[in-house]
């Protein structure tokens, strides 16, 4: 059973998934800041924002300033969430390498979160997608309420099948799988995958946990069995789902990179510079990370 990568790829979804909660607005300049440093974590992918409406998410309603003031790094992709064609003009005129669309699996949700129908939602994203790759983006989408909606409870995994074929179809290069509100077992997690390696590469399936009931990193680990080497996390533990009810952070880095390295998985990833970026988000937010390395370094 231990059929475990080398190295895997982290997904740095902090100053995106994981700020949009929060209800301290962090200024542009902080965010900024934050964002260098951590470029010099040796991550290799950092999603900085989300060029949504500032009405949905006020936190991010500076996405254009932040993404056109941080230091770029070479070797770092820099990604950012687009809802449109309006978001994704911004995007791409603030020079995003990386352009995520998302939608979700779960009908309700979807209109909770995008504000229509699963069919409604495809038509906008066919033309996001086709017109990022036209301009020589590569293109991610999120799919989200992979193994349970707080609407609709469990969720078919043919209707997850069905959302990926289409987002596939359009141009996407990689899909991001999400347990949004943190309800999936590793159980769980391997009958799902054990159906997706027959339909799909594994190298264009990342995963993207909520730690909601402390299940995250148990079900990273059961991914790692089936050659899933790319996962989303976000420095400790900061996130949720403005529109999942009950849903807290993504997992952690600094726990996920911690596990990685003891597991003897390379990262590229600098554990020591990590906790100095983590420690730098919770100054900027005044109030303790949740995640267990922020626990041991806050008591230190």
């Amino acid at each position: 059973m231990m059929n475990w990568p080398e190295k895997v790829t982290i997904k740095e979804v902090g100053p995106r998934d994981g700020l949009q909660n929060e209800k301290v607005i962090i200024p542009a300049q902080s965010k900024m800041e934050w964002i260098d440093q951590l470029s010099d974590t040796g991550l290799s992918y950092i999603e900085v924002t989300s060029f949504v409406h500032p009405k949905w998410i006020p936190q991010l309603s500076d996405a254009a300033l932040v993404a056109k003031g941080i230091k770029r790094k070479p070797g770092i992709t820099y990604a950012a969430l687009v809802p449109n064609q309006r978001g994704l003009e911004s995007a791409l005129e603030a020079n995003i390498d990386d352009i995520s669309v998302f939608m979700s699996s779960s009908e309700t949700h979807n209109i909770k979160n995008i504000n229509k129908s699963i069919s409604d939602t495809f038509p906008i994203l066919k033309d996001v997608i086709r017109t990022a790759v036209n301009s020589g983006k590569t293109v991610r989408g999120y799919v989200s309420t992979v193994f349970g909606c707080p609407y609709e409870g469990e969720v078919a995994t043919d209707q997850v099948f069905r959302v990926c074929d289409q987002l596939f179809e359009y141009g996407i290069d990689e899909v991001s799988l999400g347990d949004t509100i943190g309800v999936a077992s590793p159980r769980q997690v391997a009958l799902f995958l054990e159906q997706a390696i027959k339909r799909y590469d594994m190298s264009q399936i990342a995963l993207h946990f909520h730690d909601t009931r402390g299940m995250a990193l148990a079900n990273i680990l059961e991914s790692l069995n089936y050659g899933i080497d790319t996962f989303d996390s976000s420095l400790g533990g900061l996130g949720g789902c403005p529109y999942a009810p009950g849903a807290s952070g993504n997992v952690a880095t600094d726990d996920l990179v911690h596990m990685l390295h003891k597991m003897g998985i390379h990262t590229g990833i600098n554990p020591e510079k990590l906790m100095k970026a983590a420690a730098m988000v919770q100054s900027f937010l005044e109030k303790p990370l949740p995640s267990h390395q922020m626990a041991v370094n806050n008591a230190q």
